[in-house]
């Protein structure tokens, strides 16, 4: 990502070091990522969080006990950094991932600061008065524009943003997206194939319109999605092979799981189709619960759909529910891993009642049917091209 046109000269000097600043240790090896995925090639945290608390360190001094929020930290070396080096309290924090907040509230109580912070949603509670806010940089252009659109709208007129991320993931769109709702951009130097962007004088000109909301006539649903959910208000390929079969699926099912729901786009669909299956979508990412929740409503379903935030299938009893449907994620961050697709299928063999089905679409090269086999049960091949197959797993 280029600096060169993007650097604003009305942008706040950011200090990275403050003569008065109290300086602590932190080691950020001791975090770890459980309960999501850990594997020798994830990591907890990266050069992009270390940049982010050093940019920042000047605004942290001034305001370590008022006003500090953090955004889409992914494991709590944000929040745990800022606590530990530069004394921040009264923390303020939303993960999209509550695979996240389980893993924050794991690596604070390791180094004895589950008291320093607390966990909000995204919204007015979050961000009010805040004067200082340090964000990892989502991947989605979307994403970042409904987080920079509530900062805008909630945060104090003073408020300074630390937004970072691994050069690699970044792009100069996301300064155009910034730049909606701030009225100076400083893109600061690259360090460690890292960067920061410091944003301030939010707009009162920001607008935010988010769920945006699309209609579908040939399925005959309306799909509405927040910034940053998969596939935004469009349905996907995989979505779509699953919809095609929906009338195949257990004919006598009363209890149905949209595993993994995203936009709730399958949980609506089936509920629509068959008006005395109870379904129960559910998605660990605040950002697809709030989305699926938008479209149950907008499909007026509301009666029939309970959509909830949940690590898999935490919270459900054994032998519960007589069809699962799940198009899983192949990607955990950046890296492809199978670990997370294992995962659901394992949860999906406890929660599926004897003889009942799972229902599974996935990319073809990842050949995830004898795994299904292994976990959930018998597993049958019901389509496939070359891009996606879709199985059909019986319960033992």
């Amino acid at each position: 990502m280029s600096e060169s046109g993007t650097h604003d000269q009305s942008a706040p000097r950011n200090t990275s070091k403050h003569e008065n600043e109290r300086v602590n240790e932190f080691d950020f090896d001791r975090l770890r990522r459980r309960p999501d995925i850990e594997a020798e090639n994830l990591f907890a945290v990266d050069a992009s969080d270390r940049l982010i608390l050093d940019e920042a360190a000047g605004a942290l001094a001034a305001y370590r006990l008022d006003g500090v929020v953090v955004l889409e930290d992914r494991y709590g070396a944000l929040t745990l950094g800022a606590a530990a080096l530069h004394n921040a309290r009264g923390i303020r924090v939303y993960q999209d991932a509550l695979s996240g907040e389980y893993a924050l509230d794991s690596n604070a109580s390791g180094v004895n600061l589950t008291d320093a912070y607390r966990s909000l949603p995204l919204g007015e509670e979050l961000l009010k008065d805040a004067h200082v806010v340090l964000l990892q940089l989502p991947k989605s252009l979307d994403a970042l524009d409904e987080i920079a659109g509530a900062i805008a709208r909630y945060a104090s007129p003073d408020v300074i943003v630390f937004a970072g991320g691994r050069i690699k993931h970044m792009t100069v769109s996301m300064n155009e997206v910034l730049r909606r709702h701030f009225g100076a951009l400083n893109v600061r130097p690259a360090r460690q194939k890292s960067r920061v962007l410091i944003a301030s004088s939010p707009l009162a000109t920001s607008i935010t319109d988010w769920p945006h909301s699309e209609r579908h006539e040939d399925f005959d649903l309306t799909v509405r999605g927040h910034g940053g959910v998969f596939a935004g208000t469009s349905i996907d390929i995989g979505t779509r092979a699953l919809l095609e079969v929906l009338d195949r699926m257990k004919p006598d099912a009363e209890r149905a799981i949209d595993l993994g729901c995203g936009t709730g786009v399958l949980a609506a669909a089936l509920a629509a189709q068959r008006p005395l299956l109870q379904v129960l979508a559910t998605d660990q990412s605040a950002v697809a619960v709030a989305s699926a929740r938008a479209t149950v409503d907008a499909n007026a379903l509301a009666d029939r759909v309970t959509v909830v935030r949940a690590d898999g299938l935490s919270g459900q009893a054994d032998n519960s529910a007589d069809l699962i449907l799940l198009n899983p994620p192949f990607h955990i961050g950046a890296s492809v891993h199978a670990g997370l697709a294992e995962k659901l299928f394992i949860d999906a063999a406890r929660v599926l009642a004897p003889g009942g089905e799972l229902w599974t679409v996935w990319n073809t090269h990842l050949g995830y049917r004898p795994m299904l086999t292994r976990i959930v049960g018998s597993t049958r091949q019901v389509g496939r091209n070359t891009k996606f197959t879709v199985t059909v797993s019986t319960g033992r």
